[in-house]
């Protein structure tokens, strides 16, 4: 079955979350056509729970500061991108400035984000340092008890779902084909190149080019040689969807908190999240993990006691080993790899397009593009062919 009157497309996009649909957007509106292969429905699996932070700053890790660069120059060109996505979709992407606030709730905490305050600083990024009395003038409903809270207003927001529905439309009227329910079993390679996907229905799609966007299970595709496979695991994530009964208001930035953080969607619904865990494809829901989440939700925002549970979740995100993304061409001709995001896929959602485009139409890798490029993880003998 082919999807372009009858042609077989330019690319297949396996994985149609915020990752390859971004990709095949962009594939589509460089001209190329475009086929996105979904096992479920677009947007339906990581990119359904996730929360939506654009956070490079407040993200920033000292053992992932060759991510930064992308980060920050991905949440550059959000503005640009969701304007540009708004209007191609006819819909709102649900982009919102709202700033973020990371907060400690006790001694211990306020030394820990003492020294994220310091970090950020060195590495000259946009942040404040504030006193307790400061941090409530900016959101009333924290509690009384907090003891010190950083000021991050580069850091913004968006709503996933939202994103991936406009992503979908935008592929479509670019004149790119969804294909839900269509299941990658096999990529086909023939004479050492690329040559098409064999879903698991048995039905061959042809492809000159491929691109990798399945999220925690790109690593299960058959058919790839050793050499030329990125090691990707899940790591698990519960989260929670709740709303305020009385609307908005409650919170207007998106608070960070120890290891968790509450994302507000503007409109009176919040999400909270997330935990870390390393359960395989587990994707089960557990009362250990939500009581945790809602406790410490609840010790900094009171008022969090009130809102309403609307949705119990869990979502696997995609990590590599070295906890950077796979993104560009891959070892073997038409390969491409847009995938181990962990965190940051929504975040990097814009950049990777970039990326994996320039890749698509033969252009000269970017500096930018070296620190994810997917090759690293090839065996030396594989550099040498």
């Amino acid at each position: 079955m082919y999807d372009h009157n009858g042609a077989p497309p330019d690319v297949v996009v396996i994985g149609g979350g915020v990752i390859g649909l971004a990709v095949a957007w962009r594939a589509a509106q460089a001209g190329l056509e475009v086929t996105v292969l979904e096992r479920g429905r677009p947007g339906g699996e990581t990119s359904h729970v996730a929360a939506g932070m654009l956070a490079p700053i407040s993200e920033t890790s000292p053992t992932e500061l060759g991510l930064l660069a992308l980060g920050l120059r991905s949440a550059a060109i959000y503005p640009e991108f969701v304007a540009e996505l708004a209007e191609a979709a006819g819909r709102d992407p649900g982009y919102a400035r709202c700033g973020t606030l990371a907060v400690a709730r006790d001694g211990d905490e306020a030394e820990a984000l003492g020294r994220e305050f310091e970090l950020r600083r060195r590495l000259d990024l946009e942040v404040r340092r504030l006193r307790p009395s400061a941090a409530r003038q900016i959101e009333p409903a924290l509690s009384p008890t907090l003891r010190l809270a950083l000021e991050v207003p580069d850091d913004h927001a968006i709503d996933p779902r939202r994103l991936t529905s406009a992503l979908a439309l935008a592929v479509e009227r670019a004149g790119g084909m969804i294909r839900a329910g269509a299941e990658a079993a096999e990529v086909v390679v023939d004479d050492g190149r690329v040559a098409g996907v064999v879903l698991t229905g048995g039905e061959r799609v042809p492809a000159s080019q491929l691109v990798v966007a399945a999220g925690p299970w790109s690593g299960q595709l058959a058919g790839l040689p050793s050499v030329a496979r990125v090691p990707i695991r899940p790591v698990k994530g519960q989260i929670l969807r709740l709303h305020d009964p009385a609307g908005s208001g409650l919170l207007e930035h998106v608070l960070r908190m120890g290891s968790g953080y509450v994302v507000p969607r503007g409109d009176g619904r919040y999400v909270l999240g997330a935990t870390m865990e390393e359960r395989g494809f587990d994707l089960t829901v557990t009362a250990g993990a939500v009581f945790g989440l809602l406790r410490e939700a609840v010790e900094l925002v009171p008022g969090f006691s009130e809102l309403e549970i609307d949705e119990c979740s869990a979502g696997l995100r995609p990590a590599t080993p070295d906890g950077v993304p796979a993104i560009g061409p891959g070892v073997i001709p038409g390969l491409h790899w847009a995938t181990g995001h962990h965190r940051g896929g929504v975040l990097l959602a814009p950049v990777t397009a970039e990326l994996v485009v320039s890749g698509l139409l033969g252009e000269p890798p970017s500096p930018e593009g070296a620190p994810v490029a997917p090759a690293r993880f090839a065996p030396l003998e594989a550099h040498a062919r």
